[in-house]
């Protein structure tokens, strides 16, 4: 037994325009728009974010343009592949504001090694040839070397005094002077 059930008459006309007329579609939703487009839309409101970051105008722009050259040497111009773009660019701005803000302080940290003092001239007056020889030898040795003889001959410490002051072991303190005494035997001209 079928039963029939009478439908309202607008409800009824509704279902046969729907079915009569082909459905509309949606138009797919756009991809990303082109790198120029984007580049346009976006460049200035992510120089101002490497502005606040690295605090100089020049730098945040060669950050911005080199951000947009990256994700162009790796995406083209068409941004399809990209799930998000403005996402990758506003990431790519704080990763290289936050490099530079590194080689900043790297170069403000590098204190350049102090100019070569000169002795005064009466000092040089004053040393004997052979004292001459043997300190113009000793800068020849290895900071180690030079710390171990100076240690060893000048303050007359002992082998494990020095190893304690140097906080290496003794036995680095003999070998140290032993090759130290073998350069500097050399650089004299003095035999074994």
């Amino acid at each position: 037994m079928i039963l029939a059930i009478p439908l309202p008459s607008l409800l009824l006309r509704r279902l046969r325009a729907s079915v009569s007329t082909p459905v509309r579609q949606r138009p797919a939703p756009a991809g990303p728009p082109p790198i120029n487009e984007l580049y346009q839309a976006r460049r200035l409101g992510l120089v101002r974010l490497a502005v606040l970051m690295v605090d100089d105008l020049a730098t945040a722009e060669d950050i911005v343009q080199d951000v947009f050259a990256a994700l162009y040497r790796r995406h083209g111009a068409d941004l399809r592949t990209v799930t998000d773009p403005e996402a990758y660019l506003t990431s790519g701005v704080m990763n290289a504001a936050r490099s530079a803000l590194r080689r900043r302080r790297t170069a403000r940290a590098y204190v350049p090694p102090p100019a070569g003092t000169a002795p005064a001239a009466e000092e040089q007056m004053l040393l004997a040839d052979g004292d001459r020889e043997v300190l113009g030898a000793l800068g020849e040795l290895t900071v180690r070397q030079r710390q171990v003889v100076v240690l060893r001959y000048w303050s007359e410490l002992s082998e494990q005094e020095i190893a304690d002051v140097l906080h290496v072991s003794r036995g680095t303190v003999k070998s140290t002077a032993s090759r130290a005494l073998t350069i500097l035997r050399g650089l004299l001209g003095e035999p074994r």
